[in-house]
């Protein structure tokens, strides 16, 4: 596959509800799909992006909870462990266009994982840090924000999700078409 024609999937694509399957291997595609991975969520403004938001199944995610140029990091077959605490925020979703949602999570969590050089990574995460790395990971496990949400929020959402349901539909029908 090129690289360079991946793109952010939306809601309800079916590709976002699969598990992903561990990365065996650091093989030559992994790095230059993580660039595209990093490219496409600095391009929205995104802090996090798991590779079944670009219909890959390979269980990686990228994120940079620093905002810093030089914060980009990727984590391969990560496992979160000691989650601690809870708290509550609004989250939105790269993949949910326009839809944001009252989510409760950890409120600390560490984060083991690898790097592109098969380096063991572990990360200590509180607040944003540790937000980010929970939602990427229910992405890898096909889980979206919009399975964390209270009623309040489903009820309203439910216009917003009808349309990208819609919007879903026509693009498959014209695909079909072709």
């Amino acid at each position: 596959m090129d690289l360079a024609q991946l793109y952010i999937i939306h809601y309800p694509d079916p590709r976002l509800r699969r598990r992903t399957e561990e990365v065996a291997a650091l093989h030559e595609q992994v790095r230059p799909l993580a660039a595209r991975m990093l490219e496409l969520m600095h391009e929205q403004r995104g802090v996090g992006l798991a590779a079944p938001q670009v219909g890959r199944p390979e269980r990686l995610f990228v994120a940079n909870v620093t905002g810093q140029p030089d914060g980009d990091c990727v984590y391969v077959n990560p496992v979160l462990s000691e989650l601690r605490g809870s708290m509550e925020s609004v989250e939105g979703c790269l993949s949910i266009p326009g839809v944001e949602v009252t989510v409760r999570r950890a409120a600390a969590v560490v984060l083991e994982a690898v790097d592109l050089e098969g380096r063991a990574v572990r990360v200590e995460a509180e607040g944003l840090a540790a937000r980010v790395f929970q939602h990427e990971l229910d992405h890898l496990d096909g889980r979206l924000i919009i399975d964390r949400m209270n009623e309040t929020d489903r009820i309203a959402t439910r216009r917003s999700l009808r349309q990208l349901e819609q919007e879903f539909k026509k693009k498959r029908s014209a695909a079909a078409r072709r």
